[in-house]
């Protein structure tokens, strides 16, 4: 069970609400592990969702310092990353792999 505080984004946000028990990780590794076992559907669901919000986004956010965000302020810069790893996958690859890749569990980034 994911606790409220982990999926929940400031109110001007609530759009983007369905993608956050998903989308909002913490680390690299486990947004590289979402992409790698996401269907290619629910990864461009999240692209379309998230590309027109991203100038809304990123404008919200540099108005806080990073160490100080709130837990619903982390979790809509979690989504920001999230857009950032899956991107290519919908813009170069139209797949949710990267073809001829090695798989996320080679390597291990450091956090």
């Amino acid at each position: 069970m994911v606790n409220a505080d982990q999926t929940r984004l400031p109110s001007e946000f609530d759009s983007l609400s369905p993608f956050a028990e998903t989308w909002a990780l913490a680390t690299e590794m486990s947004r590289a592990n979402q992409r790698w076992k996401s269907d290619y559907s629910d990864i461009k669901a999240f692209y379309d969702a998230m590309v027109p919000e991203l100038g809304r986004v990123l404008d919200y956010l540099n108005q806080f310092d990073l160490e100080g965000l709130t837990p619903e302020q982390k979790n809509l810069f979690h989504l920001s990353l999230s857009l950032a790893e899956i991107a290519d996958a919908v813009e170069a690859f139209r797949e949710s792999a990267v073809p001829y890749a090695f798989s996320p569990e080679k390597f291990r980034p450091v956090e």
